[in-house]
């Protein structure tokens, strides 16, 4: 890792050159970050299980034709991937009332919505990420109104899958944040599906119980993140069903 050029560092991941031409190696660290990196922590073995649980998400999410800029698995930590160009914007999207949307509509935690609602938020740290409208986005230039209807679609079709999918392992999909970019290959340009889909950027509820099995963990000093996340992967069957919990990271299926 040390020989290689950094491109970029963020909260959770390092950025590096590629191992090809138009490729990144995208290494996931163990900071645990929340409120824009207000509240920070190191937790032993987060990147592996957030490297495991994208890539199994972004494999799946490829068979369906969804395109992504995941590549391959490299290693543990490691993945390679499609060099993109961003399109500087967060794109939540919501199926029960939790987190913000909670405080701005003064509405109960766990209250199912009327429909999935898609929101669009600026990448800008030193802003705190605020929520803008396609009209911003239109008039910023961030993205084409082409571009905008691509990443709805998207957004619905991936939520419909995810949905589905932990739902079938016990799970509920509360919310989730995406990235996309834009790959250029000679003159033809496909919006893609970028960064992470993890317990670090979606919002996972147990059915039965309602624990929670993602970030909010950390956020509300809950504990037991790295038992959640396990929890996660041991369900979509990444990790060995007889895996003891541990602090330290699990034991991962080859």
């Amino acid at each position: 890792m040390h020989h290689r050029r950094r491109i970029y560092e963020g909260k959770a991941k390092i950025i590096f050159e590629g191992p090809e031409p138009g490729t990144y190696i995208q290494f996931f660290k163990d900071n645990a970050t929340a409120f824009n990196a207000k509240k920070h922590e190191i937790i032993e073995g987060k990147g592996v299980l957030n490297n495991r649980i994208s890539e199994y998400i972004f494999t799946q999410l490829k068979q369906l034709g969804i395109p992504t800029h995941f590549i391959r698995r490299l290693n543990m930590r490691e993945q390679v991937i499609r060099s993109l160009e961003i399109i500087p914007l967060e794109i939540v999207v919501r199926n029960i009332a939790a987190g913000s949307f909670v405080k701005r509509f003064g509405l109960e935690e766990g209250a199912l919505l009327p429909c999935s609602i898609i929101e669009f938020y600026y990448k800008k740290d030193e802003l705190d990420d605020p929520m803008v409208s396609e009209e911003h986005v239109a008039a910023f230039g961030w993205a084409s109104s082409q571009e905008l209807e691509e990443i709805k679609a998207l957004s619905i079709r991936i939520n419909d899958f995810l949905s589905g999918l932990f739902l079938g392992v016990g799970i509920q999909l509360v919310d989730f944040k995406m990235e996309f970019g834009r790959l250029w290959e000679g003159e033809m340009m496909t919006v893609v599906v970028a960064d992470e889909i993890s317990p670090d950027s979606a919002r996972l509820w147990d059915i039965t119980s309602g624990r929670k099995l993602d970030k909010d963990r950390f956020r509300q000093d809950m504990g037991g993140l790295i038992e959640a996340y396990q929890e996660v992967a041991r369900r979509l069957g990444i990790v060995n069903e007889n895996e003891p919990l541990r602090p330290k990271g699990p034991t991962l299926v080859k």
